[in-house]
């Protein structure tokens, strides 16, 4: 029965992927011979609702059916092809490698392409080169998914941590991809393009880290709570940095202690924790220092 359950999961998924309601679906075509068995069947009919199945056609001649009418649309010598529009789809999550090993997801798995995709991401206090790695895959560790490729923007002029560099993802209707970065205040520019049969997966492979990404969901959630955790504490840590090179003579000796000790040992849990920390105790101490903080902000000029 178990089996039976995982293949309505896969069928949740599915419309899960595609943005669809139960209701949103017209037919339910059987493809493939295990689509015979009949408890398959039942409960196929009773996720949605009651359906009645498509059975008028053979499930084992459906996918090399779809597949020659495909092939017949390709080939311009061949006449009377049915109407139809094909539609591609990216098969694997396209993003970048960002701080913490986080994969931060430009382009979701599933989305129709032709299609242009642009994200906002940050700089470091005067940094000069920012290097961009490009991965394809559904895990929320980026040295987890599969490398497509790397470049860096450099000469970017001297800026505060924070500066926005746009990061824009392109695939064309043959599945090329191009990925690139501009520097708006300068205009400096790069970019790198990936061919669909260069460093790409084979069927095989990206079905095998769909897989992956699953077993792996709850461990992974785990870690993106974390980074994410870590990240917010750390950039929050800049901005008390930034917020206390203002006049604060009128802070009392201890209070001024009292902001440094906070201050130096969230930097301490951040350098030396190498996630060795439970996810709580970096929310924890975040909180701790907001709350700190809100109490003497009336008094910083």
């Amino acid at each position: 029965m178990e089996l039976f359950e995982e293949c309505m999961e896969t069928v949740d998924k599915c419309l899960t992927d595609s943005k669809m309601g139960k209701g949103s679906v017209r037919d339910v075509v059987l493809v493939g011979g295990s689509s015979r068995i009949s408890k398959v069947q039942e409960l196929l009919q009773d996720l949605f609702d009651g359906k009645d199945l498509c059975k008028s056609i053979n499930p084992d001649e459906a996918v090399p059916y779809g597949a020659s009418v495909q092939a017949a649309m390709l080939s311009e010598g061949i006449k009377n092809v049915p109407d139809l529009v094909l539609l591609g789809v990216t098969p694997l999550s396209l993003g970048i490698l960002t701080k913490g090993d986080v994969m931060s997801v430009v382009i979701p798995r599933n989305t129709r392409i032709p299609v242009r995709k642009t994200q906002v991401c940050c700089n470091l206090d005067n940094q000069k080169r920012v290097p961009f790695s490009v991965y394809e895959g559904e895990r929320a560790r980026a040295n987890d998914n599969n490398l497509l490729g790397s470049f860096v923007l450099s000469g970017l002029p001297p800026s505060p941590r924070g500066h926005p560099l746009d990061v824009s993802f392109a695939i064309d209707v043959n599945g090329i991809l191009s990925v690139s970065t501009e520097e708006k205040t300068s205009g400096n520019k790069n970019e790198i393009t990936i061919i669909n049969d260069k460093d790409r997966l084979s069927t095989e492979e990206i079905g095998r880290l769909i897989q992956e990404a699953e077993k792996y969901r709850a461990e992974d959630k785990k870690f993106l709570r974390k980074a994410n955790a870590m990240n917010s504490l750390g950039y929050y840590v800049y901005k008390m940095r930034n917020v206390l090179k203002k006049d604060i003579s009128s802070l009392c000796s201890k209070e001024r202690e009292k902001i440094d000790y906070a201050i130096t040992k969230a930097t301490n849990l951040l350098d030396d924790s190498k996630y060795q920390y439970e996810v709580e105790v970096f929310e924890d101490h975040h909180k701790e220092l907001a709350s700190f903080f809100e109490s003497i902000a009336s008094k910083i000029g």
